[in-house]
């Protein structure tokens, strides 16, 4: 797509953009040489197009293989000029059916979708049933055996605050630091869909996946509540829960300062499927 000289800006301007995905059919979100297909890769592929340059995209969390977004923020940089209507249209466009741009707003220079963040809270969705869900495969995550929310409610709430959450990383995490702050961690239950919500200020490689390996143990009666104190104090991966699968893992929301104006997901809508 052309440019005509007067739809160009000397001047950069940054924009950020609210991301909906289904993570089922890409390599994550980070674009990597040996795996093409990512969703950062297919975003920056059509926003380039409608910019007529070269873009690059940052997101705000960079969610793993089969993870899903309802909430995930990027922002880029560009001296194209578009109204916003036409940016959204002309992306969406291009991407694949199962990603989607929701909206699009001008930022500040100093706006960064990654370092401006607060907080970024996940939802863990399992379907709490003998028999798989058909239409939600990819969307929820089975278990098959009765689970005690109240129990698992209790026990988490010893993760809550600034901890130190080595048992709970994966071995392959290249974070600098094992400590994260869990602002709220909150298990919730609809008919069969168990609803594991988790706010913190940022997260570690698999953390998510392997707490709630770990509650699920709780709430079957595998172990006890106070497991996880032992494990906070023993800082020993191995002896942890199993990793869960990504299915039913999303991003839900992103947290910014209000100065910035970053739209937030009503994410009290969802699950939308409940």
């Amino acid at each position: 797509m052309l440019v005509n000289s007067h739809q160009i800006n000397l001047k950069k301007n940054k924009f950020a953009l609210g991301i909906e995905y289904n993570g089922s059919n890409y390599h994550g979100w980070q674009k990597q040489k040996k795996y093409p297909n990512t969703i950062q890769q297919n975003i920056e592929n059509a926003i380039s197009i409608i910019a007529d340059h070269n873009v690059e995209v940052f997101c705000a969390g960079r969610t793993d293989i089969g993870v899903h977004s309802i909430g995930q923020v990027i922002h880029f940089e560009t001296n194209t000029i578009r109204k916003i209507k036409s940016w959204i249209l002309g992306i969406n466009s291009l991407l694949p059916k199962d990603i989607v741009v929701n909206w699009i707003i001008p930022v500040v220079k100093d706006f960064h979708a990654r370092f401006s963040a607060i907080s970024r809270k996940y939802y863990y969705i399992i379907y709490n049933s003998k028999y798989r869900s058909g239409i939600l495969n990819n969307l929820v995550t089975q278990y098959q055996y009765n689970l005690d929310i109240v129990k698992m409610n209790k026990a988490a709430k010893y993760l809550i605050g600034e901890k130190d959450l080595t048992s709970f990383r994966s071995v392959k995490c290249q974070s600098n630091s094992p400590c994260r702050k869990i602002i709220h961690l909150n298990i919730m239950k609809h008919n069969n869909y168990i609803i594991i919500d988790i706010k913190a200020n940022s997260f570690i490689y698999h953390m998510v996946r392997t707490i709630v390996g770990c509650l699920l143990d709780i709430g079957s009666n595998i172990k006890k509540e106070t497991w996880l104190l032992e494990l906070l104090k023993i800082k020993d991966r191995t002896k942890a829960s199993a990793t869960v699968k990504p299915n039913g893992l999303f991003l839900i929301e992103i947290e910014y300062p209000k100065k910035f104006n970053i739209p937030y997901y009503n994410h009290l809508n969802f699950p939308y499927f409940l």
